[in-house]
């Protein structure tokens, strides 16, 4: 059976003057006292000495908050820090405590351990619980602790004991089925119950004297580390909007490759995107040949292209995805890409969807391989084109880890460009990550296959709060030469995969689909 009973009914805001939320001060224990005994009515005794204020206000005074109506201690919200591996396993609110001496405080902790927090009964309803909540999260935050955790109470389970194991209570209170004053009110602030703790406050008997040890993870801990290069949050990436232009020889691409190069990496670029088939100028020299024969001879010049790369990426201390080239293995023609890291690790990566164009035309194939690389910025993965057109493989991606894909382009028409635009916009939507797409402009008259160009780089996120309202971060000049500079910022992406409006990844019907690779 369902419990009926309702939340206490808002209280008229137009009878409150003033509301502040702020530190506990040690002059402010007789009317947080006097709000503990009306909040605990049925525990006679329940309240804080003032000694063991003053001892929690010595060790750790920014931990102690309350609320104020009209300057008036109405709510009250104490905290300790501990190390988390002391309390792992099952424990009580005494031994948490110290035996009530908070001897168990420890300044070079990694967990905020809630011990009490409390609104007087006049005045629930009114969100302050919440206020009291959002500033704890905060102090968690600043304090770069890893988590918050306490044992919180289950007042309501006595009226289920004869019919439901605590486990089976937990479960109908998430589903909505029972409304606990306490686990429904944790519960809707983001903590998630971890561990049942039997005896944890001996004389509770509404909780039956179980408890429900609840945590809330800090999406922006980081591990203290003296380390140097460590992973950043905060990722610029710096796009070539490439002018497909006639060149002399590989020496003028090289020239024409640095130069962009050196102007990403002048404003410190972590990562520098080519268009898909940058150097198709070189096939001037071979317009004479059939169009199949033309790109193998262009392949000649990939591998000797990827060292030029390898050598700016360290040069320039920049990873460098180098859009994608023609590349001949077994006597198949692939079109492949290389993925340069500053530290002169090279990966590589192929096209996985050849267009009927380049069927038709030059015999491309296909390859096979999904994969995601692990940079010295976070996990990105990369696709040429028209892979992104096909949602399923950075999907795959996004399970992996993926938090930025990146997307070479060639596009000859704005129909072409607008089915990659839209379909990156859709895979930073439904993957929580984003997307970079680099193509080229121009003309190469002397290029069979490859006279005219279309495109507009961009950068692409989410859809929420945090990002822009359209999904766009930074887009370039509709066919115009230029670069494009666009900070990115990871930790959003956390924010976003637990908290966000939807949760596009965590709300996926696994019991009913899969996507596996084959």
């Amino acid at each position: 059976m369902a419990d009926q009973s309702k939340p206490t009914e808002l209280k008229p805001s137009e009878n409150i003057d003033k509301i502040e939320l702020r530190n506990l001060r040690i002059e402010d224990y007789r009317e947080l006292k006097s709000a503990m005994i009306k909040s605990y009515p049925d525990w006679e005794g329940a309240y804080w000495k003032e000694k063991q204020i003053e001892i929690l206000l010595e060790k750790f005074p920014e931990g102690q908050l309350v609320i104020l109506i009209d300057n008036v201690v109405v709510g009250s919200a104490l905290s300790i820090i501990i190390k988390g591996d002391d309390f792992e396993d099952h424990h009580t609110y005494k031994e948490i405590t110290g035996d009530f001496t908070f001897s168990t405080h420890s300044p070079d902790g990694n967990i905020l351990y809630g011990i009490d927090v409390f609104i007087r009964p006049e005045y629930r309803g009114l969100r302050l619980g919440r206020r009291l909540y959002d500033a704890r999260k905060e102090l968690c935050e600043n304090f770069n602790l890893k988590a918050i955790v306490f044992g919180g109470r289950i007042p309501h389970y006595k009226d289920f004991a004869e019919t439901l194991t605590p486990k089976q209570y937990i479960e109908k209170v998430k589903s909505k089925e029972i409304y606990d004053p306490v686990l429904t009110f944790q519960i809707n602030n983001d903590f998630f119950p971890i561990r049942v703790l039997k005896g944890y406050l001996p004389g509770d008997e509404g909780s039956q004297d179980y408890a429900i040890m609840l945590q809330w993870n800090n999406l922006y801990y980081k591990k203290v580390s003296h380390a140097i290069n460590q992973k950043k949050s905060i990722v610029r990436l710096g796009l070539v909007q490439w002018q497909m232009r006639p060149v002399s020889g590989p020496e003028q691409l090289y020239d024409q490759m640095e130069f962009f190069i050196d102007a990403v990496s002048g404003y410190k670029s972590d990562f520098t995107l080519f268009p898909e088939l940058f150097n198709a100028p070189l096939m001037a020299a071979y317009n004479h040949l059939p169009e199949a024969e033309a790109i193998r001879k262009l392949a000649e010049h990939t591998e000797s292209i990827r060292d030029k790369f390898k050598e700016f990426a360290i040069a320039y201390n920049t990873n460098i995805i180098t859009g994608s080239m023609p590349y001949m293995e077994d006597n198949k023609l692939y079109n492949v890409g290389y993925l340069c890291h500053r530290n002169g690790k090279i990966d590589m990566y192929r096209k996985l969807h050849i267009t009927p164009n380049e069927v038709s035309y030059w015999g491309m194939v296909g390859g096979n391989d999904v994969e995601v690389f692990d940079t010295d910025c976070g996990k990105i993965g990369i696709m040429i084109c028209y892979d992104v057109e096909f949602p399923e493989l950075p999907r795959i991606m996004a399970e992996e880890g993926m938090q930025i894909l990146f997307v070479p382009f060639l596009t000859d028409t704005q129909n072409g460009y607008t089915r990659v635009r839209h379909c990156s916009m859709a895979r930073a939507i439904e993957n929580e990550c984003y997307v970079a797409i680099a193509g080229s402009v121009g003309n190469l008259p002397r290029v069979s296959n490859m006279d005219i160009q279309y495109a507009q780089s961009a950068v692409f996120t989410p859809s929420d709060f945090s990002f822009p309202a359209n999904g766009i971060k930074g887009e370039a000049t509709p066919n115009t030469e230029m670069t494009l500079i666009i900070d990115v910022d990871l930790d959003l992406l956390r924010e976003l995969h637990n908290y966000g409006s939807v949760k596009t990844l965590k709300d996926r019907r696994l019991d009913i689909y899969t996507l596996k690779r084959t």
